[in-house]
């Protein structure tokens, strides 16, 4: 019974865990695709390989690790309730929500500072148009 009960969780977890990926993911890279633009300079084919390549390294590393901490643990004499399923649900699910939050700041802050360098690329070149 309590063997039931963990592959309930499981399919509860996969299908949670995986449609907030693909929804972060979307988010990041259909706005992050500005920015990419933006760094270079314009370029969009090579702006949108180079997003499309990172928005697949991002499923691969959240995807890959949701699965990594995958297994549930339960370790009592007692027997697993839908109640204490829950709660290990939450922690997992929380878990890795926290988690996929820290990874989309990690990418914006390589957007941003991604931005920031190709701007600086561009000022000495304005400076020498202007004299």
């Amino acid at each position: 019974m309590e063997q039931s009960k963990i592959i309930i969780g499981y399919l509860i977890y996969l299908p949670i865990v995986i449609a907030l990926t693909i929804f972060v993911s979307k988010m990041l890279f259909k706005n992050g695709r500005l920015f990419m633009i933006d760094i270079f300079k314009g370029n969009t084919g090579i702006a949108n390989a180079t997003n499309k390549l990172f928005e697949i390294g991002f499923y691969l590393i959240n995807i890959g690790f949701a699965l990594y901490i995958m297994e549930i643990y339960y370790y009592s004499d007692k027997t697993m309730n839908y109640q204490k399923m829950l709660e290990i649900l939450s922690k997992k699910i929380g878990g890795f929500t926290i988690y996929l939050g820290t990874m989309l700041f990690i990418n914006l802050y390589f957007f941003f500072k991604g931005r920031r360098k190709s701007i600086q690329d561009l000022k000495p070149t304005e400076e020498t148009n202007i004299n």
